[in-house]
């Protein structure tokens, strides 16, 4: 190597390293919270996701010549860079980690588009995108899929049982069996087998040579696996429960329990790849069709040395520790305080309506609800043949909770919901959107309005929610938020539009008394 490359290698790796250790800098709060999640079952796996992409990329790194020229195609990159940092900037200023780690991955791509330039960093798009499964869902989506694999495990793993002549009867997500109930809680709902095992069929998928739908099948073929297998565990659990009681499966013996269905879930993974090769006209065996070579990737590693430092290098380091030095002088926006009277306060009396015995929620909900304040009751007038149930909740900061809604919680009770639409309620003078659901359970109908409140606007949809929390935060720093429900029987003799009727009047008795619990301005 010439003394000019040489110099202008080191340079390189020196504006690199420079941009690296400003990046940890400027992530620390999304990189934080990566490893607080990483503590947590599902996501346990998550330490092991930045050490597989570096893999993928030094053993992709093999097919890529050495090239010690400048790199002219680095725009791209610059401007990848470049948003990268706007959204770990606004991760930082709304107070919401996630999206900072959000932003550390576009940052890792930028960097490499930077250093390999557009045409040759492109291609290491598998080990970047591999990164995604480090980062934990969005509490809205985690509760989705959690109740949806609560469900649909619980539906097949009864269905075993009942192949096996087994007494069961199913409840929503709880396991009857008659002496003992089985209750399929988020722990066991199949998410902590779910995130590793879509890690593993991604570098399965990435790693197996052969054709693009083969690769498809693979990486699908994770979510069901998942589900069946988590389904026979459940139905094993019912088992053993039914026959030496529930001290059984407590445990140790659950979480080794838990590892034999993470196995099965692999080895049943490589059978697919093992049809899928049987099937293929080249007749390769298994071990040929995935390309597990590793030799040479310290040498790959050791390539670092061959980065020319460019103009997008360059800046981006210097931009990245010009933003942490800026960031660590903005003086704490702190979060203003938000005056509002406890719900133990809300009225009895709500014109002719009046409320009973406020009811506390069982333990276990009120953690996975994990409000600042709740308000359960029953809303009763005379001559109404059916009481309201009104429940109210409100979270001081929504980052750290999050409004659950009743599609995630109520399907999770044994709830189907039968209709769901979002209509407009009005009282003459005021209207605002609200949802509007049957659920149904057996013969058992009820009907259900329910909707958000953020910080003076109401709203139907969880996602415009979600956005109103955003700006919000931006532009006065509340993260505060709420929801009401209600709900009332669908009595036979009297239709839905009774049920309607009650309901409408209860909520515009509700909504009179809400600001002082709910405030709109965060003051009283």
């Amino acid at each position: 190597m010439k003394h000019g490359t040489a110099t202008r290698s080191a340079a390189g790796v020196f504006w690199l390293v420079l941009m690296v250790i400003g990046a940890v800098a400027f992530f620390q709060e999304g990189i934080a919270e990566l490893f607080r999640v990483w503590q947590l079952p599902e996501y346990s796996h998550g330490p092991l996701i930045p050490v597989l992409s570096g893999l993928l990329f030094l053993r992709q790194l093999k097919t890529v010549p050495i090239d010690a020229t400048p790199v002219r195609d680095f725009w791209q990159g610059a401007a990848l860079l470049a948003f990268a940092l706007v959204l770990g900037g606004l991760g930082m200023l709304i107070g919401i980690p996630d999206i900072v780690a959000y932003g550390l991955i576009l940052w890792v791509g930028a960097v490499l588009l930077i250093s390999f330039g557009w045409k040759q960093g492109r291609a290491f798009w598998p080990p970047v995108l591999h990164l995604v499964y480090m980062l934990p869902l969005p509490g809205a989506l985690y509760y989705g899929v959690s109740t949806w694999l609560q469900l649909i495990s619980s539906e097949l793993g009864v269905w075993f049982l009942d192949v096996l002549r087994v007494p069961v009867f199913l409840d929503g997500n709880i396991i009857d069996l008659g002496v003992y109930r089985l209750h399929v809680a988020e722990a066991c709902s199949g998410l902590r087998y779910l995130f590793p095992i879509l890690s593993f069929s991604y570098i399965f998928a990435v790693l197996y040579q052969g054709p693009t739908w083969h690769k498809a099948i693979l990486l699908v073929s994770a979510v069901p696996i998942t589900v069946v297998m988590n389904s026979i565990r459940i139905a094993v659990a019912g088992i053993v429960v039914n026959a030496y009681g529930i001290d059984y499966i407590q445990g140790l013996t659950h979480f080794f329990e838990g590892w034999v269905i993470f196995i099965s879930c692999v080895l049943i993974l490589f059978a697919i790849a093992w049809i899928l090769v049987r099937f293929r006209r080249d007749q390769i065996t298994l071990v040929e069709a995935l390309d597990l070579e590793t030799d040479g990737l310290w040498e790959q590693a050791k390539r670092i040395r061959f980065i020319a430092p460019s103009v997008a290098l360059i800046v981006g380091a210097i931009l990245v520790i010009a933003l942490n030095v800026l960031w660590q002088n903005v003086p704490n926006r702190e979060a203003p305080l938000v005056n509002r009277d406890p719900f133990a306060l809300f009225p009895t009396q709500l014109g002719d309506w009046h409320t009973g015995q406020p009811r506390a929620l069982d333990p276990d909900i009120e953690r996975i609800l994990n409000a600042a304040d709740y308000h359960s009751v029953s809303l009763e007038r005379a001559g109404e043949v059916a009481p309201v149930d009104l429940f109210m909740v409100w979270y001081k900061d929504q980052n750290t909770g999050g409004v659950h809604s009743p599609e995630v919680c109520l399907p999770g009770s044994g709830w189907e919901i039968a209709w769901l639409e979002q209509i407009d309620v009005s009282d003459g003078t005021q209207s605002f959107p609200i949802n509007r659901a049957i659920i149904q359970k057996g013969l058992d109908r009820r009907l259900v309005y329910y909707w958000y409140e953020q910080q003076g606007t109401r709203v139907a949809s969880g996602f415009k929610a979600k956005l109103l929390l955003l700006s919000g935060k931006v532009i006065n720093g509340r993260s505060d938020s709420a929801m009401v429900r209600l709900i009332t029987p669908i009595n036979p003799e009297e239709g839905e539009m009774a049920a309607d009727l009650r309901l409408h009047d209860s909520l515009w008795a509700v909504e009179g008394r809400l600001e002082r619990f709910v405030p709109w301005d965060g003051s009283l």
